[in-house]
This record gives C-alpha cells, structure tokens and sequence, in this order.
C-alpha cells in the first residue's frame, strides 16, 4: 500500500484525531526515514524502502523554520493546539532533540502560548538521561507501548535497537504520571504470524503493565492510513471500546481512535 514521507523539517498545520490543529516537526531528513523500529504499519514505510543517505535535520533548520510558520499564523491569526515532534521516524534519537524542545518550548511561549508542545516516540531512548530530561519538559510525553509479549513486539514493532519490554515498562514508570502511553490494537496476519493483539493474553498483560507505569492518560487506536505490510485490518470499533473500559476501570483516562 501507499505511503509518504513528512516535509522536512516543519509539516502542516493539520488537523489531528488526539491533538486539533497541530503543527508537525520532523528532524529527520525529507528524503527517507530514520527510526528505531521498522513497524508493519509504519506510514512512512518500511526501513529498506525509504532509506536515505542524508542527515538529521540540524537545530539551525528547524529553529528557523519553525519560527517562520509560527509568526506567519500569528500575523494571520491562525488558530494553534499543538507543536508535534513526529515525522520521518523516530524524533528522540535525534542528537539535536533535547536542544530542540527547548526551542520549540520558547517559541512556544512567544508565539503562541495556549499551544501544548507534544512528542509522539517509540520510547526506545527514553531512558538516556538527556531525552528523558527532555520529556519531562514537553507537555505531552506519548511513548509507545504495543504490547508486553516480547515475540509479538519483534513481529510488529520490528525494533532496530537493542529492546527489552521490561527495561521499556521500567522506563515508562520513572516518569512519575508524566506520560501517556499510546498502543495501536490491530487484527490480521504478515508471512503466517497472527498480529490479533486484542485477545485476553495480550490485553490482561498490557493492562498490568499500565498499572506498574501509572500514566497519566491511554491512547489507543488501530490503523488508520494506508499500510506497507499487506494483511493487516482494524480491531472492531466495539473492541476498542471495551479495552477502553478496563482502561478507565483502572482510573486512567483513555482516548480512542477509530
């Protein structure tokens, strides 16, 4: 199936499920994807499909940029929710991420102050001390959590770094609530493996692990866009529905996209 690269390194505004109007920051290059994990789902694409040979987007880049679209909403008076670290991969392993932030906070503040400043991460460099630093600064820390079945993750997730699901659980957890864990239910299969993650093996065991990280919010969702692995399909709509109950059921608020 189809998919797209972000341009480089601001994107948008657009219109988003979780967040409203919201403006994308990419500090991966336009020409490919840099990432962590090469996830079946993934809207850029698979890793081998979209490899580039260019680097990271440099903090001169984005500070710029990104202060060019902010004053030019703020002389139009363009309506702003959310600055998003996201794009072509993984943003934290950026080595300009946590210097980024602090730009993007500033600007922020400048520009437009009712703005949250969000990072959308796989989580797999949460854990050095400068990105966690770093998340603990932003607005909204979304780190992300498929599930806690370690074979499952490899089939998914497909990480790129070395990955321990307890080391992840661990890490979660030492944000103190400054985190919203975000998980992507789906159904389907890829090369004979069954990618259901919505039964009680995969669920119960997810849940306890939100209990052990005490986020300050959930969300779930399933795909939504065009995906390069064939195969995979939405959890029904009533699915959802009822893993956000248990959610809740926990005392965590939980946001669903369908």
């Amino acid at each position: 199936m189809s998919t797209f690269l972000n341009q480089s390194p601001v994107f948008g505004p657009v219109t988003s499920r979780r967040f409203g109007v919201s403006l994308g920051v990419n500090l991966m290059p336009a020409t490919g994807k840099i990432c962590t994990f090469d996830c079946l789902y993934c809207e850029n694409g698979f890793d081998d499909q979209r490899r580039t040979h260019d680097g990271y987007v440099t903090l001169d880049q984005v500070t710029s940029a990104l202060t060019q679209t902010l004053e030019a909403m703020a002389e139009k008076g363009e309506k702003l929710d959310d600055i998003c670290f996201a794009g072509n991969g993984e943003p934290t392993a950026s080595p300009v991420f946590p210097a980024a932030v602090d730009a993007a906070l500033a600007l922020r503040d400048r520009y437009a102050p009712e703005a949250h400043v969000t990072v959308l991460s796989n989580g797999t460099q949460a854990a050095r001390p400068e990105v966690h630093a770093a998340l603990l600064r932003v607005d909204r820390n979304v780190l992300k959590l498929d599930t806690v079945d370690a074979t499952y993750v490899a089939a998914l997730d497909r990480p790129r770094v070395p990955y321990s699901v307890e080391r992840q659980v661990e890490t979660f957890a030492s944000f103190e609530g400054h985190v919203i864990v975000q998980t992507i239910f789906l159904r389907g299969s890829y090369k004979g493996r069954s990618l259901d993650n919505t039964d009680e093996g995969h669920v119960g065991a997810w849940l306890s692990a939100l209990e052990r990280i005490r986020p300050e919010g959930v969300t779930i969702y399933t795909v939504d866009r065009d995906t390069p692995a064939s195969g995979l399909s939405k959890a029904p709509r009533e699915t959802l529905d009822a893993i956000a109950q248990r959610v809740r059921a926990l005392g965590f608020p939980c946001t669903v996209g369908y």
